[in-house]
């Protein structure tokens, strides 16, 4: 299993997961041409792509998917409620009913040789997802956009060796910033997104002794930093890691440029 992040943050998202056989994004939420740059950059032609899975509607996972769907002839994966509203959107352009599939949360599915599981997040669009992906026995879990988690979203990503998750925003920084109040109360609403305390808190509650990786994600650029982002993650991480005995790799998703692949 591979995964790579192509861009990440509140100004657009898209990740690359693999395997041997089988190569999927998910969302494509920055130009068409910038996710072709990325996947060429680690090592992925774009045209061994088998589908893109979308988490929802919103432009910053989108953005690209319909030149994506059109140049490559790619199916695209999502709820009905995603995949309609997303076909609302003129931005988006024409898309055949033919590469639409239709999932459901906690349905799994096989595409290529890998095992993919959305489950229910909540956020403030049409019936959003996010999935695990398994293949020969291992997992890679994934959750971004999230304004809270509870045991249903820790039983989703239990036993992920990598795991993609959201750090978005320092809440104090958020506070005294320059966004009006309601967008700030949007932000730290249960359907908003993840501070960086609380993507540390999930990550103590999903540590086991195989956890290898762990990539902090979709980091807003007015209210968050890489470095405060990792250390408030790192450190809470390190008091709970003793029983386990092993510290997982944290790295932080760059919004411009590609991450290393990640290899389990």
């Amino acid at each position: 299993m591979k995964m790579c992040s192509i861009a990440s943050g509140s100004s657009g998202n898209c990740i690359y997961i693999g395997s041997n056989e089988t190569n999927l994004l998910v969302d494509a939420g920055v130009s068409g041409k910038r996710i072709e740059s990325g996947l060429l950059s680690a090592g992925v032609d774009p045209n061994s792509l088998n589908g893109i899975l979308i988490t929802h509607e919103h432009t910053d996972h989108i953005q690209g998917i319909g030149v994506l769907a059109r140049r490559y002839k790619l199916p695209i994966y999502g709820t009905v409620e995603t995949i309609n509203a997303m076909l609302r959107l003129s931005s988006v352009g024409r898309i055949e009913e033919s590469q639409l599939r239709f999932v459901k949360p906690n349905e799994a599915l096989f595409i290529g040789d890998i095992l993919v599981e959305p489950f229910s997040i909540s956020h403030d669009a049409s019936n959003p997802v996010c999935y695990t992906f398994t293949n020969g026995g291992h997992k890679i879990g994934m959750a971004t956009d999230l304004g809270t988690y509870d045991s249903y979203t820790i039983s989703k990503l239990c036993g992920a060796e990598v795991l993609y998750l959201e750090a978005n925003h320092d809440v104090n920084m958020l506070m005294v910033g320059s966004y009006p109040y309601h967008l700030k109360q949007r932000i730290v609403g249960e359907r908003g997104h993840l501070s960086n305390e609380t993507s540390a808190k999930l990550i103590c509650e999903l540590l086991h002794d195989k956890l290898q990786h762990v990539l902090l994600a979709h980091m807003s650029k007015e209210n968050n930093y890489a470095e405060l982002a990792y250390e408030t993650v790192r450190c809470e991480v390190e008091q709970s890691v003793t029983s386990f005995g092993k510290m997982p790799v944290i790295t932080v998703a760059n919004r411009d440029i590609p991450s290393e692949m990640v290899i389990i």
